[in-house]
């Protein structure tokens, strides 16, 4: 297979993500990552979630797993997804061992 055709395949298994990935990128920025930091805030305070916490971390998880194929293509995301899925999962832990010590406690 020749160089060209190499590329030519290539791009067409994958579409040009840029609009995409800015899209994903201002969503995160503006809205995702500032509340997420908010709520990492107070489940490492002790706090419990609420169920609006629950039902944004549920909406945060299928966004990240929808996006997941825009960063395993564009290994320049790599390092960020990884730092996401890492803060979610630091929220989730953080916020079992809250409810599991306020069950302990009623």
């Amino acid at each position: 297979m020749t160089p060209f055709a190499r590329e030519a395949t290539f791009m067409s298994e994958h579409p040009d993500d840029t609009a995409t990935l800015q899209v994903l990128l201002e969503r995160l920025v503006k809205f995702r990552l500032p509340r997420a930091i908010a709520l990492k805030k107070r489940v490492d305070a002790g706090e419990r979630l609420t169920d609006a916490d629950m039902a944004f971390m549920k909406v945060a998880l299928e966004d990240a797993q929808d996006g997941q194929q825009f960063v395993v293509r564009n290994p320049e995301f790599h390092t960020l997804g990884i730092q996401l899925v890492q803060l979610y999962e630091e929220i989730v832990e953080k916020a079992t061992e809250n409810e599991k010590k306020a069950q302990d406690g009623a």
